[in-house]
């Protein structure tokens, strides 16, 4: 399994028979086999996570329920705990924390999850009673992956949100039995990366954590 990072929030994963691209919504694809089916997958309708471009490619979409496109036999929507078996690739949903989904998605014997903004969201200018809805609200959707092995996870990590950058990724990994982990969501600030590379709260699971270096980056899983 071939990861490339594209751009933001943006990968393509090249299984053996299989291509998957998740949140494209700027950067040039890395080139991989045209022969292999396309998978499209748009969390939700931020500008900085979905690109209609995507309906052009000819690949099977599959967009959050809060995007507006016409359907087609190759578009197909998705909401909130759901699941949708396309092919040999089947998805589950989780609720985001902000708009849109979570995917879920086996293909190949592997499991990979994608969280697009379902994120432990904590702004030092709201309430606090906002941000504890926002930990409650987390923890419920990422406590519905317990027993479940992950191949491969990508999970925000944003610098904007300065000492609770780290929450959400974290409590994923100590909640979730996930082999390998890649950031995203960094605004192109990977220097926050190093910060969680030597945060001793993220001690347990730092070895897994694929650190992005640059646009174009890819990963032998």
């Amino acid at each position: 399994m071939k990861v490339t990072y594209i751009y933001h929030s943006a990968f393509l994963v090249e299984t053996d028979h299989h291509v998957l691209i998740f949140d494209y919504y700027k950067g040039k694809l890395p080139e991989f086999d045209q022969t292999k089916p396309v998978y499209a997958f748009a969390s939700h309708a931020h500008f900085d996570h979905y690109n209609k471009e995507i309906l052009t490619w000819g690949a099977t979409c599959i967009l959050a329920d809060d995007i507006v496109a016409d359907k087609s036999e190759n578009i197909h929507f998705i909401g909130p705990d759901m699941s949708m078996t396309l092919g040999d690739i089947k998805i589950q949903t989780l609720r985001s924390t902000d708009e849109g989904v979570a995917f879920l998605v086996a293909c190949e014997g592997k499991k990979l999850y994608f969280a697009g903004d379902l994120n432990w969201w904590h702004w030092r200018e709201e309430s606090d009673a906002y941000n504890q809805e926002m930990a409650r609200n987390y923890q419920r959707e990422i406590d519905k992956l317990k027993g479940e092995h992950i191949d491969l996870a990508f999970i925000p990590l944003d610098p904007r949100l300065e000492d609770a950058y780290y929450l959400g990724l974290d409590y994923f990994m100590k909640q979730t039995d996930t082999d390998v982990v890649i950031p995203m969501h960094m605004w192109g600030k990977y220097q926050i990366q190093e910060r969680l590379h030597h945060d001793q709260r993220a001690a347990s699971y730092q070895s897994k954590v694929k650190e992005i270096v640059s646009k174009g980056d890819s990963f032998l899983l």
